[in-house]
């Protein structure tokens, strides 16, 4: 043995890696099916998305219809990627494969004697899951699409147009996005959009490049808005977390180190750009589809595509690993 290394470390057995596919599964009453894991196995007690290890030569999609005809009596019709989350446990690492399930025929039950639910969507986050689902129910809670308000400096055209995106297009998570204000002026702004999208059924994230990230937590607590998105130089100060953890932290990213920092300091979700050329940033570096591909491997927490992208894109940007869109054009209002 070489001077200097114990048994252990030269010893060291490698950790085991599994495969596990897992499904959100939805009801036409926006409930999701959860089982509880049983007392005797580890972390029993604790409520899990369906699912369970791929088979050799199995794909994720066909492992996922088995289990589920398996464990839930149901037969999956079809199915789109959620999320794929890397975590590692003192005694192994897991790639937490998940999908979310909408079209399939049965009523599912606990087949395997489990104790299983059906959860409103709201109610998802109040329960206890292994701590590799953390990043699940996060994309869980959030949309597909995230609205971008235009960089708008006159006040009244704002609520004007504001007003008509929110009526037009019923987005459910819009990001306040003005630049060209002052942080006072941006914070004046707060008040009206925080409002109007309360009014709208709309969850409000807020950030500015000149608002110091108190002042952004404070209106956050005091207009009970969603949360906020850092720029990606205050991301990048941040050495923890910010906000309390019922508050969305989310982050503006444009390169593999910033999303590993969003990730690291517990952000709840990333915003990633430039991915195709866009209106709103002509000379930015496009990423492309591919760009966007590998700056997500091993990032496991929800991040939306943003730079040329239409909600047409959704689909597309999920087949990757992305959340889902990020856009201003796409939700501008038409008349």
């Amino acid at each position: 043995m070489k001077r200097g290394h114990s048994t252990s470390e030269q010893f060291a057995v490698p950790k085991r890696r599994l495969h596990v596919v897992a499904a959100v599964i939805y009801n036409g009453d926006d409930c999701i099916f959860l089982s509880r894991r049983p007392s005797y196995v580890d972390q029993g007690g604790m409520w899990e998305f369906p699912g369970g290890k791929l088979h050799a030569n199995e794909t994720s999609l066909e492992a996922l219809k088995r289990e589920l005809q398996e464990e839930l009596g149901i037969q999956v019709h079809r199915a789109r990627p959620l999320i794929k989350v890397n975590h590692e446990y003192s005694d192994k690492r897991i790639l937490l494969d998940v999908w979310e399930v909408r079209d399939f025929s049965g009523e599912p039950y606990g087949a395997e004697g489990q104790v299983v639910r059906w959860v409103p969507h709201a109610d998802v986050a109040r329960y206890h899951f292994p701590s590799a689902n953390d990043a699940v129910v996060k994309a869980v809670m959030m949309p597909h699409a995230l609205m971008v308000t235009e960089d708008e400096a006159d006040d009244a055209r704002f609520s004007e147009r504001f007003k008509a995106s929110l009526t037009e297009h019923s987005p459910e998570l819009v990001r306040l996005r003005a630049s060209s204000l002052s942080a006072d002026a941006y914070q004046a702004r707060v008040v009206v959009a925080a409002e109007l999208a309360a009014k709208a059924g709309a969850k409000l994230v807020i950030g500015h490049h000149s608002c110091d990230i108190e002042a952004l937590a404070a209106l956050v607590e005091q207009h009970n808005l969603a949360g906020v998105q850092l720029t990606e130089t205050q991301l990048l100060d941040c050495s923890q977390r910010v906000l309390p953890a019922h508050r969305w932290q989310g982050a503006s990213a444009h390169s593999s180190e910033a999303l590993e920092h969003a990730q690291s300091i517990d952000c709840d979700f990333a915003v990633l750009g430039t991915v195709l050329p866009s209106t709103s940033h002509p000379d930015a570096d496009a990423m492309y589809w591919n760009g966007l591909q590998s700056r997500l491997d091993n990032i496991n927490i929800p991040v939306f595509a943003i730079g040329g992208m239409a909600l047409s894109d959704i689909d597309r940007a999920r087949a990757i690993g992305a959340q889902g869109v990020a856009a201003i054009s796409a939700f501008l209002p038409t008349q």
